[in-house]
């Protein structure tokens, strides 16, 4: 099991990336990725947060993400595990699972 809880981080907005045709809003991708982790992974805690980049945004860190985001640098949903991009836009579960597994998580493998 992981020493620490990894971090994951979802930026995004209410309104669907033009972008991404048919892809889930950013706060559905939230709640889906939380619950995949959950399924795959029921052994291991993490932290997830979500973060409305049209909303209040109380620190730096996220201003300048939600900054990022604005200016097309990247697409959302945005999602960060531990500091690193591991998905945009319409977000993959492949990626999400192998930063988790490179932390030290371990499936389930009766899922």
């Amino acid at each position: 099991m992981p020493s620490t809880k990894p971090m994951i981080e979802i930026y995004g907005t209410a309104v669907i990336c033009a972008s991404c045709v048919n892809a889930p809003s950013s706060k559905d991708t939230y709640e889906w990725l939380q619950a995949a982790i959950d399924r795959k992974y029921p052994d291991h805690t993490y932290d997830i947060r979500y973060i409305d980049i049209e909303g209040p945004i109380e620190n730096d860190r996220d201003q300048e993400y939600a900054k990022r985001i604005q200016e097309d640098e990247f697409f959302y949903p945005l999602v960060l595990i531990n500091n690193e991009v591991v998905g945009e836009g319409y977000v993959q579960l492949k990626p999400v699972f192998t930063a988790l597994e490179n932390l030290g998580f371990v499936p389930d493998e009766t899922v």
